[in-house]
């Protein structure tokens, strides 16, 4: 097992949970329809890839390759790029702030990495040997 990855999954799986309850409870009266649904979808593909983060760690004992931990890393930072900038845009919706153009293109940096870290997953396990 990756403890590493076991434990950053399982804070990131807590600030999804203490998100998606702000966007639910508090963020309705700030943003409108289009802003929510930008929000709740940081929160799903964060929570979705604290699964991945999650398996990777587990399955670390098992394969112990090089690419299993990639696919860790790839999933943490495409959780703070992803997740992170639709995060920032959201607030600076909420809180009227002009600028902050450049946070845009971060979005879909971020799915790179997310992309990029199933596909370590994936070879990970596929060429990989379980150790005994």
């Amino acid at each position: 097992m990756n403890k590493t990855f076991l434990q950053i999954a399982a804070l990131l799986g807590a600030l999804s949970v203490i998100l998606g309850a702000f966007g639910a409870h508090g963020l309705k009266q700030v943003l409108d329809e289009n802003g929510l649904k930008i929000f709740e979808t940081a929160v799903r593909y964060q929570f979705y890839h604290v699964f991945a983060l999650a398996l990777t760690g587990v399955l670390y004992k098992a394969f112990g390759s090089k690419y299993l931990y990639y696919a860790g890393w790839m999933f943490i930072i495409g959780i703070i790029f992803f997740s992170g900038s639709l995060y920032i845009l959201t607030f600076k919706t909420a809180a009227h702030i002009e600028g902050l153009n450049w946070v845009g293109p971060i979005t879909p940096i971020g799915g790179l990495f997310l992309i990029i870290g199933w596909i370590c997953l994936a070879f990970a396990v596929s060429a990989g040997k379980i150790k005994s």
